[in-house]
């Protein structure tokens, strides 16, 4: 009896449930940690997906989405939506700022060409895939499907950016252009998606423009189904709101603001009052130092979603602004920071085992509705990783002088390109600017049966082929990285007799140029740099020993 009582005293709710989960998924995945990192070469995605896929829709519903916050239909996407927000924004800032100074201002012609004509071919490529293995979509809706999956998972690449594979295998400056890239095309790749939906919604079609009124500004980030209609109007009235909503309004202002918000940030941790530095004065503890990124991100997402811009270009271009003269990420290593890496972990964990708990398995075969059958799914998944980027890269690596230097580092970058979180924003956010399934006409429907099924499922065939393929090539590639400019520092690993360099970071090395070791016939790995830049480094950077 008292027993009884006491199991019916319980508190099983939700919100009990998921604390628990996840707190027991980090400790279990705390145990073992260096053994799935350091020897097999995993990160916390892949196993957060699997746990969240075990103990969600396919375990009972042990996690059921559709009770959480106010149990109404219809929820799940918000939740989603702002859930892919917040943890894309934060990392972001952090990705951002752990990039060298100015880093953005350097190669601007090679981060110019991944993120225009690279990523137009991305699209175009993937959309060529959707058509051929996805059935009931017309042109434009494949356009619009395949630009939620073109851009490159900011959280995911950084496995490959950052961690003891990169350190073991990537070279830096494919490391540096990798993160850069995966996060500034997060925000560019929305022109893509509002192109194509502007074309779908001023289609001159039969019935456009009769039965809704849809202001100016009602297709941003603040759109909702209940908004959203055919218009009509023709192409021309679709490319003058595109170039002005989409280029001025969410692409540009984004970027001002974000650079606004992270250089001033970054400024007022460096105050003058008196002669002297806040920071020399001690006014700011190491906490409240380590935990300015998290807050210029949530500080962003939030005015980003008031005023219906782009969040997460803001956050990244703020990450960037905020380090612009390389002191605030000098004095992060100068403290030692753990702290953002660790915010890094928690939000992989938490928003990974998310995603897997709303997978929907039981829409991916939909042969009457959808007419995709797990072998279309799988066939799909197989083009998208095949086409998707890898021949836009082989078709633009030569023309980045620095970046990539022949077809083996071509392939790296162009195989290493995941989907993840970023495109499952895309796809909650797109659901926002199409009707209802049922209120809309036969393209805009087919379009939103299709659309998360589609998505989804890339997302998770993404994940566990690039988190796999990781462990796979440190089986058979051997470590090769022989130096032909620079000094083997301290932390270098000697085998087979070629040396390899394994850098914290993005941190650049100190030395003296002249004591630079030069081998004949061989390409240098890097360029030659001035004195003047060497003066640069010395003061802004350190090396890691």
């Amino acid at each position: 009896m008292g027993m009884g009582l006491c199991l019916a005293s319980l508190n099983f709710s939700e919100l009990n449930i998921i604390l628990s989960v996840l707190g027991a998924f980090i400790l279990l995945f705390g145990i073992i940690s260096i053994k799935i990192k350091n020897k097999w070469f995993l990160g916390e995605a892949l196993p957060a997906v699997f746990i969240g896929v075990l103990l969600g829709l396919i375990s009972a519903k042990f996690i059921d989405r559709y009770r959480w916050g106010s149990e109404t239909n219809g929820q799940t996407s918000e939740i989603t939506l702002g859930m892919a927000r917040a943890v894309i924004g934060v990392q972001l800032v952090i990705a951002g700022f752990q990039l060298p100074a100015k880093y953005t201002l350097h190669p601007w012609k090679e981060i110019t060409i991944c993120l225009l004509p690279a990523m137009a071919l991305m699209w175009l490529c993937t959309t060529l895939c959707m058509l051929a293995t996805v059935p009931k979509i017309t042109l434009l809706a494949a356009l619009v499907i395949g630009s939620c999956v073109t851009c490159t998972d900011p959280i995911l690449s950084q496995a490959i950016a950052k961690g003891p594979f990169a350190d073991k295998f990537a070279p830096r400056h494919l490391r540096e252009i990798i993160s850069a890239e995966a996060g500034a095309d997060d925000g560019f790749g929305f022109p893509f998606l509002m192109l194509a939906v502007y074309l779908i919604r001023h289609a001159d079609v039969p019935g456009a423009g009769a039965d809704h009124s849809v202001a100016a500004g009602a297709v941003g980030l603040g759109a909702r189904s209940g908004d959203v209609g055919r218009l009509g109007e023709g192409v021309g009235v679709t490319i003058g709101q595109w170039f002005l909503e989409t280029w001025l309004y969410t692409v540009i202002m984004s970027s001002i603001m974000g650079a606004m918000i992270g250089y001033g940030s970054g400024k007022a941790l460096r105050f003058r009052f008196a002669g002297m530095l806040a920071l020399t004065l001690k006014w700011v503890d190491s906490e409240s130092y380590l935990l300015y990124p998290t807050a210029v991100g949530f500080w962003i997402l939030r005015i980003c979603g008031m005023i219906g811009t782009n969040a997460i270009l803001a956050c990244f271009v703020a990450g960037n602004a905020m380090n612009w003269d390389g002191e605030y990420l000098r004095e992060t290593l100068e403290r030692h920071d753990e702290v953002n890496s660790c915010i890094d972990v928690l939000l992989n964990f938490g928003g990974f085992m998310y995603i897997g708990t709303i997978i929907p398995w039981s829409e991916f075969r939909q042969p009457e509705t959808t007419g995709l059958t797990y072998g279309r799914l799988v066939g799909l998944g197989v083009l998208v990783l095949l086409l998707r980027r890898i021949p836009s890269i082989f078709m633009t690596y030569k023309f980045p002088p620095h970046v990539v230097k022949d077809w083996e580092e071509a392939l790296f970058m162009g195989y290493f390109s995941p989907i993840g979180i970023g495109a499952v924003f895309y796809a909650e956010h797109t659901r926002h600017l199409f009707p209802e399934l049922g209120e809309g006409d036969a393209e805009e429907t087919d379009l939103v049966h299709a659309l998360v099924r589609v998505v989804y499922w890339l997302v998770l065939f993404s994940t566990v082929v690039h988190d796999l393929t990781i462990p796979a090539l440190n089986l058979f590639l051997p470590l090769r990285r022989k130096l032909t400019r620079l000094p083997a520092p301290s932390n270098a690993a000697v085998d087979g007799g070629e040396t390899f360099i394994s850098y914290n970071r993005f941190s650049r090395p100190v030395f003296n140029e002249a004591e630079l070791p030069v081998v004949s016939g061989e390409l240098p790995m890097y360029p030659t740099i001035s004195q003047e830049k060497i003066k640069i480094q010395r003061r802004y950077t350190k090396t890691d020993v």
